[in-house]
């Protein structure tokens, strides 16, 4: 297979998601044009996509529904179970904990860090949080490679140098800030404040070209 090009590695995943749905409804077949509705593009960007993959799309039938997903789990690492440190118990940490999501989707969360002493030792979503002094050592234990930093934004570099000084080699980002990190390693950077920006932006556009003279709807007495 030769390499994808970035854009199209970060569509795969939401072929995987349409194709599992499509899989647990008894779809056997998808044709390019309904993936590609599904999964929001284009038709032709859809075989540029899964081209370099197979299996193929047969003419006018289109894709093996269970054929393509087993594929695309194959491609993006997902046919093995991945152990997940989530560093941050906070309430977002412990949603994440909690997502069932993630079991369903191959990765599994080993273990849960925290710096405040009220947290420690609790329990969440069945995992007993540890104290950060013992960071290292559920990298370790857990043997992951992945962590998410759930972390107020002033201790989240902190926590990355620790993470990547442990053998964690990739990295989803909730702080909102920039983590550096050396080469080898991977960060995937999720800011709910930029995409909420992003949407009030749009909102914005939208409201901006509605008319002035729309009719009110008067209200019940």
């Amino acid at each position: 297979m030769r390499t994808l090009p970035e854009a199209s590695v970060a569509r795969l995943p939401v072929y995987l998601r349409v194709l599992s749905e499509l899989a647990l409804a008894g779809r056997t077949v998808v044709s390019s044009d309904a993936l590609a509705a599904l999964a929001g593009v284009g038709p032709a960007q859809v075989r540029r996509d899964l081209a370099p993959l197979g299996p193929r799309g047969t003419r006018g039938v289109g894709y093996d529904v269970v054929a393509l997903r087993d594929r695309l789990q194959d491609v993006l690492g997902l046919t093995h179970e991945w152990p997940v440190v989530i560093v941050g118990a906070g309430n977002l940490g412990q949603a994440l904990a909690g997502y069932a999501g993630f079991a369903d989707r191959g990765f599994r969360v080993a273990a849960l860090v925290d710096v405040d002493p009220l947290l420690v030792g609790s329990s969440v979503a069945g995992l007993v949080v540890d104290p950060a002094e013992r960071l290292e050592d559920a990298v370790l234990r857990s043997g992951a490679s992945i962590a998410v930093v759930a972390t107020p934004p002033g201790s989240a570099q902190a926590v990355c140098d620790r993470l990547v000084a442990a053998g964690v080699r990739s990295i989803l980002n909730f702080a909102p800030v920039l983590l550096v990190v050396p080469a080898h390693v991977e960060v995937r950077d999720v800011d709910l404040s930029v995409e909420l920006a992003l949407l009030a932006f749009h909102e914005q556009r939208r409201a901006a070209d509605l008319p002035l003279d729309l009719p009110v709807r008067e209200g019940r007495a």
